[in-house]
């Protein structure tokens, strides 16, 4: 296994598990990739170096973890992207009772991934890494997003095998886990869910909002998984019942 690795991270709950699971499995040269895109909630990119000092905090002792970070501004995506609400403004955020049987939600950012996929790959062919890591779950193609699939990672895997000299592999490691085993893993591996950020909404209180579908999902993961979300959220009382009634834990 070659131990350079890279890894399309945005600071949210999966990739942070993503960066654990690398950790774990022996990496100990990991490249982080990160991307602002205008996005509305650009509050995901201050965890970053959050998660990076776990990790390296984490794996001080023996061989460290060593892990370069690099935040790419690529803001010609907002430009583009007009009719998402993740870059347009105008545009509100789907409530999860909306998206109900919704092939694809108003939150997809077209074609923002395969161009993540691309500028990583051609990144991993600059610095002699053989593997990018994907973190597309189970739940993203189930909500709608197509290019968060299995059939898209094999279909972009297809044409980056077109690369005559290097030859690099996308892997998505969590793509057939619920968002209840990636909350599994990450308490397994330790990773502080406190410092991620998952919520579309980009609310001045700084608090999550449970009825968007990104943060619904997590939160369910986290009941589901027997635990209390460590971040707040507006509906925070209801959900504190709801701990209480499922009798889910604190993250120690």
């Amino acid at each position: 296994m070659s131990h350079k690795l890279v890894i399309s991270f945005s600071g949210g709950m999966d990739s942070s598990v993503l960066l654990a699971m690398a950790a774990d499995k022996g990496y100990r040269d990991i490249h982080l990739l990160s991307f602002d895109y205008g996005q509305r909630h650009k509050r995901e990119l201050k965890c970053i170096k959050l998660q990076t000092n776990s990790i390296k905090k984490r794996y001080k002792k023996g061989k460290p973890v060593n892990i370069i970070t690099k935040t790419l501004n690529v803001s010609y995506i907002k430009s583009i992207a007009t009719k998402s609400s993740l870059t347009n403004t105008d545009i509100d955020n789907p409530k999860i009772k909306e998206i109900a049987g919704d092939a694809q939600p108003v939150s997809y950012v077209p074609f923002r991934n395969t161009m993540f996929l691309s500028i990583a790959c051609a990144y991993a062919e600059s610095n002699d890494c053989d593997t990018v890591w994907y973190g597309a779950a189970q739940a993203d193609s189930l909500a709608g997003y197509w290019d968060g699939s299995e059939e898209f990672i094999q279909s972009v895997n297809n044409l980056v095998l077109l690369n005559r000299k290097s030859k690099i592999k996308i892997e998505a490691p969590l793509i057939t886990m619920s968002k209840k085993d990636i909350v599994l893993e990450g308490v397994r591996l330790g990773v502080p869910f406190g410092q991620t950020w998952t919520c579309y909404s980009n609310r001045k209180d700084g608090l999550a909002d449970a009825e968007t579908p990104s943060s619904s999902l997590r939160l369910r993961g986290f009941i589901e998984a027997g635990y209390r979300d460590p971040i707040q959220y507006v509906q925070q009382t209801k959900i504190n019942d709801i701990y209480l009634k499922n009798k889910c834990k604190l993250i120690s």
